[in-house]
């Protein structure tokens, strides 16, 4: 797991998941992971899924050619509104991209702590396989 800030601003958590570190084989797997954990965590509401890597296909877009599959999973913790601009960081949304031999996971740190442990358990979570 580590800590960027990509294009120099944002702020995110990555996590790298070998295939052979865990039991999912593709994203449609990963998603159901995540939409799961979601559903089963307190206050968090699960918003739905957008399959990037399609929409990008369908539009024209470039996708890096490593990219086999990559979806978004929408949700939201927000448990409150003290300000109008906390509205700019909500949804949050975990990305996932399948690269051949491994699962690139993302996200954009929350700035409510207790957010960031979860999504951080979950993506570590995907390391499930015993040796």
């Amino acid at each position: 797991m580590k800590t960027v800030h990509f294009q120099e601003k944002y702020p995110l958590t990555v996590v790298d998941v070998l295939k052979t570190e865990t039991t999912f084989t593709d994203t449609a797997q990963v998603v159901a992971y995540f939409e799961e954990k979601i559903k089963t965590t307190d206050k968090v509401v699960f918003i739905g899924t957008f399959d990037h890597y399609a929409h990008t296909t369908n539009i024209g877009g470039d996708i890096a050619p490593e990219i086999k599959s990559a979806f978004n999973v929408v949700f939201c913790f927000g448990h409150a509104l003290p300000n109008p601009m906390v509205l700019a960081v909500r949804p949050r949304s975990i990305g996932i991209a399948d690269l051949g031999d491994k699962f690139v996971v993302s996200f954009m740190d929350a700035p409510m702590k207790p957010a960031n442990d979860a999504m951080q358990a979950w993506a570590l979570g995907l390391r499930n396989r015993q040796n």
